[in-house]
């Protein structure tokens, strides 16, 4: 939001305390009761944009009278949606201060406090206005969900899932924290403690693609490949976008048992249901090598025609003329150059929640911060 919106808006939240102090005025005029001058006095100020005087004077109106809060609470979230903290922080924490508050009022107060703080970076004492609202309101979701979200920062998993296990419809976030945990046993070379941790997992996400990934490398690692095989196949009911990340430990454990055929068969299918290339690059260097150039080749123009894909005509180019990639003279040479600078912005993974786009898988997005939104990147580019 722009710093001459926010002026714009201020006006409109002080008219709109103002018309609250009127209504409330004309309720009480047979008590008497008048708008203080002091109330117009911090308008005036906001007008002229001197926001930390028009705080020092509107705060002490809430002692005198708690039906103006309303326009206090406006104003704190204006200013924290601004980014201007502290002034949000100055707001909330009067308000918290005054004794002649409702207790829906305080504790609305201490929220929004806590949101300030939180905002601000600063964890602790966020943390523990949280921890305090939730122990007066063991139900109040949005206090809970932010008190994870704090965990998650500070990695503390174990509390994370003591918190957001009180919410509802957050089981594949659980799921993810279990395999966090898990990842960490794996990194002790604990793998009773991460195989606890993954049934966990599975047990609140029947489809947590990363729970499968996990479960194979402890497999492959402990040398059951037949198990790795049976759980890496898994994914492609779970997720079939996930196929790329599947391809190379499945093509490793069937050779380990001595199966390659087996591995092409399942693959050659499953493979066709997904459009990312990349992968499917890596299955047909498998097949050339296992069945010889012309079925991969074969394989490769199939696929092509019900993907169609830059990175794949690139690759069907390099293949039928392997020296085209090395001159921009012929015409071949010419297109594969085209073709490569039109793919070198393309990344392998994007959320689909806020469209953050990178090479490296993440299970939380660093973006938006949800969860199974980063996925291989499927479309006509890869």
């Amino acid at each position: 939001m722009p710093q001459e919106l926010l002026w714009l808006l201020l006006p409109v939240a002080a008219a709109s305390g103002w018309f609250a102090a009127y209504r409330f005025q004309a309720r009480e005029a047979a008590a008497g009761f008048r708008i203080e001058p002091e109330y117009f006095k911090g308008i005036n100020y906001l007008l002229n944009e001197q926001p930390d005087k028009a705080i020092e004077v509107l705060v002490q109106i809430v002692e005198i009278d708690s039906e103006t809060v309303e326009p206090h609470f406006a104003l704190g979230n204006l200013f924290r949606r601004q980014g201007e903290v502290d002034r949000a922080i100055r707001i909330h924490q009067n308000l918290v201060a005054r004794p002649k508050l409702t207790r829906a009022q305080c504790n609305r107060a201490m929220f929004e406090l806590s949101r300030d703080y939180y905002q601000a970076g600063l964890l602790d004492r966020a943390e523990s206005l949280f921890r305090e609202i939730t122990e007066r309101d063991p139900k109040n979701a949005d206090a809970l969900r932010l008190l994870g979200a704090i965990y998650e920062q500070e990695n503390e998993w174990e509390k994370a899932i003591a918190v957001t296990s009180e919410l509802d419809g957050n089981r594949p976030v659980l799921a993810n924290y279990y395999c966090e945990l898990a990842a960490q046993a794996l990194a002790e070379g604990d793998y009773v403690r991460a195989k606890k941790m993954l049934r966990r997992a599975y047990f609140k996400d029947r489809k947590c693609v990363r729970a499968s990934l996990l479960s194979a490398s402890v497999a492959s690692t402990e040398g059951r490949y037949k198990a790795a095989i049976k759980v890496l196949q898994r994914v492609s009911r779970q997720d079939p976008q996930y196929l790329s990340e599947v391809v190379a430990p499945l093509l490793e454990s069937y050779d380990q048992i001595g199966r390659p055929d087996q591995a092409i068969e399942f693959l050659a299918q499953a493979l066709r249901r997904q459009g990312a290339f990349p992968p499917v690059m890596l299955f047909i260097e498998y097949l050339a090598g296992h069945r010889g150039e012309n079925e991969a080749r074969l394989y490769l123009e199939a696929y092509l025609r019900a993907h169609p894909s830059l990175a794949g005509l690139a690759y069907l180019i390099e293949s039928r003329a392997p020296d085209a990639g090395g001159t921009q003279e012929s015409g071949l040479g010419v297109s594969l150059h085209v073709i490569r600078k039109l793919l070198e912005n393309v990344p392998l993974y994007h959320c689909s929640n806020c469209g953050f786009r990178g090479n490296a898988l993440h299970w939380q997005c660093p973006g938006c911060r949800q969860w199974n939104t980063v996925k291989p990147y499927q479309g006509q580019a890869t």
